[in-house]
C-alpha cells in the first residue's frame, strides 16, 4: 500500500522511469513480481539483474507478474502493476536460456520499486518515494546490493521498521 512520505525531499515522478503510455497507464522497461498482496516493480537498464533479482524473489515464493515489460494503472489507488497481453510465462535466467515461470499474475497492487542503476550510499537511509497518481510509493536503491532478494523479501511480508 502507499505510504506517506516523511522526508518530501526524498520523493521522485515514476516519468522518469515512464518508456510510453496508453490512457492512464505507463510502459515500463521493468520485472514484476508479487509477493502476496504486493507487486514490486524492479527498474534498471539492461543488463543491471531485474530477472537476476526476480528469479532470486521466485525462488523464495514470489509469483512473475512479467519480465521486462509491464503496465503500471496509474488511476487506481493503490497503482497496479499489470501483466501485458502478449506476454510469455518465462523468464530470462541469463547465461542459462529462458525458464518457465510457474504460475504468474496477471495484476497486483503495487507495493513498492527498487532501482537497480542506483546503489544506495547510506547505511540506513532515509526514506524515499515515488510519486504515482494520488499515492506515495517506497523506493529501494538496490544496485550492487547482494543481500536485496532476501531484504525485499522481508520488507513485503512484514513491512519496515520506522527510523
Amino acid at each position: 500500500m502507499p505510504e506517506d512520505p516523511t522526508h518530501p525531499d526524498q520523493i521522485e515522478r515514476i516519468d522518469t522511469w515512464a518508456a510510453g503510455g496508453e490512457g492512464t497507464a505507463l510502459w515500463l522497461n521493468a520485472t514484476g513480481v508479487a509477493l502476496g498482496d504486493a507487486a514490486i516493480a524492479i527498474l534498471g537498464a539492461s543488463g543491471t539483474g531485474k530477472s537476476t533479482l526476480a528469479l532470486s524473489l521466485l525462488a523464495l515464493g514470489a509469483t512473475l507478474i512479467a519480465d521486462d515489460g509491464l503496465w503500471l494503472d496509474t488511476a487506481t489507488h493503490p497503482a497496479r502493476l499489470r501483466r501485458p497481453d502478449t506476454a510469455r510465462d518465462l523468464i530470462e535466467a541469463r547465461g542459462i536460456g529462458l525458464l518457465n515461470a510457474g504460475p504468474t499474475r496477471a495484476a497486483a497492487p503495487l507495493g513498492f520499486l527498487v532501482d537497480l542503476d542506483r546503489a544506495e550510499p547510506h547505511r540506513l537511509p532515509p526514506r524515499r518515494y515515488v510519486a504515482i497518481g494520488d499515492g506515495h510509493y517506497p523506493l529501494i536503491l538496490g544496485a550492487g546490493k547482494h543481500t536485496l532478494a532476501p531484504s525485499l523479501f522481508l520488507m513485503a511480508r512484514h513491512g519496515r521498521a520506522e527510523p
